[in-house]
């Protein structure tokens, strides 16, 4: 019971639906996604850590950055996640997606 507990809380925010729907399209750095919701790192810190303690979302550390991606672990995510995706309107997000794409234009000329 709890854990199902966790899970709704987790979806219960719009910034961690944004990061989901930002997830949608694969791995993003903690960087990416700062950049993205135009929010200080702390506080993106924060909605990630609860994405993963809800098991929404998974990391992997290389070098001195980690990179996020949506969770495969079992059906009830997926089918969560999936629901989730399919049910935020593009146009909610349209700026993440913007700030987004600008950030890794200016990532990758550095």
């Amino acid at each position: 019971m709890e854990e199902l507990i966790s899970i709704f809380k987790a979806l219960s925010d719009e910034t961690r639906l944004r990061i989901i729907k930002l997830l949608e399209d694969g791995e993003h750095c903690v960087c990416d996604i700062v950049a993205a919701l135009d929010m200080v790192q702390p506080k993106v810190s924060f909605h990630l850590g609860v994405l993963k303690e809800a098991g929404l979302i998974k990391d992997r550390k290389e070098g001195k950055w980690i990179h996020y991606s949506l969770s495969d672990r079992d059906m009830l995510r997926r089918f969560l996640l999936h629901a989730v995706i399919e049910n935020i309107q593009e146009d909610t997000v349209k700026d993440d997606n913007i700030r987004l794409k600008e950030f890794m234009i200016r990532k990758r000329s550095s």
